[in-house]
């Protein structure tokens, strides 16, 4: 396969060249044409990404509010990240895990340990996590991340499971499928080749194209939900935005499955990295137009933001199209049973816990969502994109939304919590237009009330 059709370097190069020759009355333009949530051209986005003056900014932020409530209404999926090893082969300039790391406190958990670690997640109220594996393939192999999925859904009662993992071939990804997985999520870091060679000097992470090419092999073995992404700060962010929306659109067009999420993390601190300051510095503003432009140019795809952002500013990003976040996450193994932060892949910077962030999303009128239906309900790859890109899919998240919340308030909220979700939850009822739908979600919440579990459209 020739990689070079995937990502095109010489026309990511010419896009954001003519994007700087739009005027401001033409952005404004591509702008007001998003608002039919029918998303934008790489050329559109391009110039998108050059805004600078502040009032064409507030009215790019202000339609990303717009179409991201439009599709996914006022909903934020959370969930947590649970790291089983950071034992790695590679030497990522970048990051805590690498290597040549001679600092770094090592460990791969066990079966008993990982599900241990699930219990401890679980008892947050999350039921969806992130299962992260280093990369080291005597440590992390397949069985390894197959084992892992199979306890914690045996022995918890986490819902659904979405892993971030090295690249593998075909067999190994049908065997992920055959045990529950929900997206798989693999970051190409950067897509600039060059800065990506200088990045991986080592290890089985420097091939590019191989890392390129892993979401096909797990489309070929029915794996159907993916997740994708850049590390913000490695190489410049029009050219890195540009081309992970260009990978977008290649999956889109020659399978019909766009990715279910692009996370947007930005390079951070971490132990004993190799880089002395971050390449290219992302600055709040850029990082802000960045997500609004992601929401415009692709309305049906989830946004996760991590908790390698402040609280304020994870805040604000509620409401310009962040559609996903991780909340009192740990990113080293063990971490939510012992917190070593000398085994950590990177610093966070929102340490809030999981009742503490549900209050501010309470406060800022979202509606937290606990739901796993869509994987259960085979409603992934095509099907799921199908209904996002027609809007259709608010229908059955609104009421998964509010009936998961319930849950939650129930079993593990806060008095505080429980008096601000209630009064979300009803608003959120009388924002249901089918009357039917409607109903329904009313006998599920009395259900629920009464101690059913699990309950979802």
């Amino acid at each position: 396969m020739n990689t070079h059709q995937i990502v095109n370097e010489e026309q990511i190069l010419q896009l954001i060249n003519k994007g700087k020759t739009t005027t401001k009355e033409e952005i404004i333009e591509i702008i007001e044409k998003a608002k039919d949530c029918h998303g934008l051209t790489l050329e559109e986005a391009a110039s998108l990404l050059t805004i600078k003056d502040d009032e064409t900014m507030g009215i790019l932020l202000d339609t990303a509010k717009f179409v991201k409530d439009v599709i996914y209404g006022k909903r934020v999926v959370i969930f947590t990240p649970l790291y089983t090893s950071n034992e790695c082969t590679n030497n990522c300039l970048y990051c805590g895990f690498r290597v040549a790391n001679k600092h770094l406190h090592r460990k791969t958990l066990n079966k008993e340990e990982i599900v241990n670690e699930a219990k401890a997640i679980e008892k947050q109220g999350h039921k969806r996590l992130l299962l992260v594996c280093g990369e080291d393939t005597k440590k992390t192999h397949i069985k390894h991340i197959t084992d892992a999925l199979e306890a914690i859904y045996q022995e918890t009662g986490i819902r659904r499971i979405n892993v971030n993992a090295a690249p593998m071939e075909v067999e190994d990804f049908k065997k992920l499928k055959a045990v529950g997985i929900g997206t798989y999520q693999i970051f190409q870091e950067t897509y600039h080749r060059e800065t990506y060679k200088k990045m991986h000097p080592s290890g089985s992470k420097s091939d590019y194209d191989y890392r390129l090419t892993a979401i096909e092999r797990a489309l070929e073995a029915g794996v159907d939900d993916f997740g994708i992404g850049a590390l913000l700060g490695l190489y410049d962010y029009q050219f890195d935005v540009l081309a992970t929306l260009m990978h977008s659109q290649y999956m889109d067009n020659k399978y019909g499955v766009g990715p279910h999420t692009i996370s947007v993390p930005r390079l951070r601190p971490a132990l004993d990295s190799a880089l002395e300051e971050v390449p290219h510095q992302v600055s709040d503003q850029d990082f802000k137009k960045i997500v609004a432009v992601y929401r415009l140019t692709l309305p049906y795809t989830g946004i996760i933001l991590s908790t390698r952002e402040s609280e304020a500013l994870r805040d604000e990003l509620l409401s310009l199209g962040v559609s996903q976040m991780s909340a009192g996450s740990k990113t080293n193994p063990g971490g939510y049973e012992k917190d070593d932060r000398e085994a950590t892949q990177f610093e966070t910077s929102d340490e809030r816990s999981l009742g503490e962030v549900l209050q501010v999303i309470c406060q800022q009128g979202y509606l937290p969502s606990f739901c796993t239906a869509c994987y259960r309900a085979n409603r992934t790859g095509e099907a799921f994109m199908n209904l996002a890109k027609e809007a259709e899919i608010h229908e059955f998240c609104q009421s998964n939304a509010i009936l998961t919340f319930k849950e939650h308030l129930l079993d593990y909220g806060s008095e505080e919590t429980i008096e601000k979700g209630n009064v979300l939850i009803e608003k959120a009822l009388k924002e249901i237009d089918n009357e039917r739908v409607y109903q329904m979600t009313l006998n599920k919440l009395k259900e629920i009330e009464k101690g059913k579990r699990d309950l979802f459209f």
